[in-house]
């Protein structure tokens, strides 16, 4: 005889951590790597300051470069610019291109089953490869970074919808045609709409991918205003100050998009009932 024991249900659920408690975690862990970044350098001197900058060194060359008043300064604060610029256009474009496509996969078996097979495959190749083909195509301009980036943006987008509606719950799907939904209408009524927290998933991704690539093409392609090309003056001066500047800055940027789109997430993800609030 099997005996079922039912989970006891009066025991409150164990609360996460608050928010706040994460943030002041989080500002605990970088004091604690400045502090030992400043006793690596500053401190102990273990390696001299043009080989590893100390956290002062650093801030001042992001201080200047974002804020300063001379003739060369402010040139951080102009590259982050021209970068925002030109992930955002690419982004953009990748997230139509590829929820058309993404829609089409979903749609339709035939396309599915082979174009889905190899944007797979484009997928695994890092981005940098591309960038020698980008050039020799579109020239050593603009253009070539922005090919890069839209196609490191919208192939996350396109398997990410046609995933999404594929798993939609077959309820969903009775229920729609039950109603009189059917074909286009049934994919853009009822498939589409279940699919929006999954397909958000793919938008993250989609950031991520596109924000690695930017950087990349752009350290290749000299002559734009770019982060990429701040790396790359930091590297011919041998200021390692300004790269691990640059690096911070990439590295902030990044995360603070992330973060956004993290949120969106779950926010949509709370009003869908896939999470619930503690």
């Amino acid at each position: 005889m099997t005996v079922r024991v039912q989970p006891d249900l009066s025991r409150p659920r164990r609360r996460g951590p608050g928010r706040a408690q994460v943030v002041v975690w989080q500002l605990v862990g970088l004091a604690v790597i400045v502090g030992l970044w400043w006793l690596v350098t500053d401190g102990l001197k273990l390696y001299p300051g043009y080989v590893f900058p100390s956290p002062r060194a650093v801030w001042t060359e992001i201080s200047y470069g974002l804020w300063g008043t001379g003739p060369q300064d402010g040139k951080l604060l102009s590259a982050i610019g021209g970068s925002l610029r030109r992930v955002l256009t690419g982004y953009v474009a990748g997230l139509v291109l590829g929820g058309v496509i993404g829609l089409l996969m979903g749609a339709w078996l035939p396309l599915r089953a082979t174009l889905g097979a190899y944007l797979t495959g484009v997928q695994s190749i890092p981005s940098i490869a591309f960038v020698p083909f980008a050039i020799l195509f579109l020239g050593l301009n603009e253009k070539a970074v922005l090919f890069v980036v839209i196609l490191e943006a919208f192939i996350p987008v396109a398997l990410a919808v046609s995933g999404a509606l594929l798993n939609v719950p077959p309820a969903l799907q009775v229920a729609g045609r039950t109603l009189g939904a059917r074909g286009v209408g049934l994919t853009l009524r009822v498939l589409l709409p279940a699919s929006v927290p999954n397909i958000l998933t793919g938008l993250r991704t989609s950031w991520s991918y596109a924000w690695r690539a930017l950087v990349g093409a752009e350290l290749l392609i000299a002559g734009v205003q770019s982060l990429g090309s701040q790396l790359e003056v930091g590297r011919n001066t041998a200021n390692v100050a300004l790269v691990l500047a640059t690096i911070i800055i990439i590295g902030l940027i990044g995360g603070l998009f992330d973060a956004v789109l993290r949120a969106v997430e779950g926010r949509v993800r709370r009003d869908y009932g896939l999470e619930v609030t503690q």
